[in-house]
């Protein structure tokens, strides 16, 4: 059995839960207990503060574990990062207020800037030779600079509409964050084995992130124009159809460039495209 810790609560549960559904992984809905087991694969949650999910993982109290990189960063626990998951990206950022005279991070020397993250902001402001007075708050810190607690703040950003509405403004970004997938260093052989068949779950999920499977008919006499401008795994599949003249060739596209190359495909005469989400990937 392999114990994870994940986030009793918020986005970063949510995204949790729905990445292990999306694994095959059937969880009890409920959060009532700090402790439930999987119906269908040998694993359990551990529902914990995600500051308390670094702490877990590296004294053994749980085996892996799932948490925003600015927390693993911040607590600087003794464990690995094994994958980054790819979702509840955000940013750690320093802000001031919208009115004040910016010219370079020379400007926080001498102020005070409250913040949550204190670690990760010393070691920067170390780097920086930036001698700075930093209060830590756990709580609303953006609100700190408002009732002149700060002069400015260091906190994690996503689309900024907080920052927007307490009148402040994004200067300097000092770390991007995502969800990671941690883990204690001694895990034994029957628990490495259950995390190995775990991430080539996750792998197989988020390969099929952002991908659309194609199928279209095309004329035979421009196969070659139109599996150049495909950028699928590997080579299309090409299937002859009853008019001899015709085939039907099958490829997966990224969402990104769906468009772009969707328009091209007509224009080499691709007819009946018929697009469909992937549910999973194995590569």
């Amino acid at each position: 059995m392999l114990r994870i810790a994940v986030q009793s609560k918020g986005r970063l549960y949510e995204d949790t839960i729905n990445l292990l559904k999306e694994s095959g992984i059937k969880v009890p809905s409920s959060k009532r207990t700090l402790l439930v087991q999987a119906s269908n694969f040998p694993l359990e949650l551990l529902y914990l503060r995600d500051d308390d999910i670094p702490q877990s993982v590296a004294s053994g109290v749980a085996d892996i574990g799932i948490v925003g990189e600015n927390e693993f960063v911040e607590r600087g626990e003794d464990a690995q990062i094994i994958s980054r998951l790819g979702f509840s990206k955000c940013r750690l950022s320093l802000a001031i207020p919208k009115e004040a005279k910016y010219k370079g991070l020379e400007w926080f020397n001498n102020r005070r800037i409250a913040t949550s993250y204190p670690n990760i902001l010393r070691r920067y402001m170390k780097e920086q030779g930036i001698r700075a007075d930093i209060h830590v708050i756990n709580g609303s810190v953006e609100i700190s600079p408002g009732i002149g607690l700060a002069d400015g703040i260091f906190d994690i950003v996503s689309s900024g509409s907080t920052l927007a509405s307490n009148n402040l403004a994004e200067v300097a970004t000092v770390m991007k964050s995502e969800a990671v997938l941690i883990a204690n260093w001694h895990l034994n052989e029957e628990k490495h084995d259950i995390l190995n068949d775990l991430l080539f779950r996750f792998e197989a999920v988020r390969s099929a992130q952002d991908k659309k499977y194609v199928m279209m008919n095309a004329p035979k006499a421009r196969i070659d124009e139109i599996t150049n401008v495909l950028p699928g795994i590997k080579s299309p599949t090409i299937i002859p159809l009853a008019d001899s003249d015709w085939c039907s060739i099958h490829t997966v596209l990224d969402e990104k460039s769906f468009w772009e190359i969707i328009g091209q495909l007509k224009e080499l005469g691709a007819q009946g495209i018929l697009v469909t989400p992937i549910e999973k990937m194995i590569l």
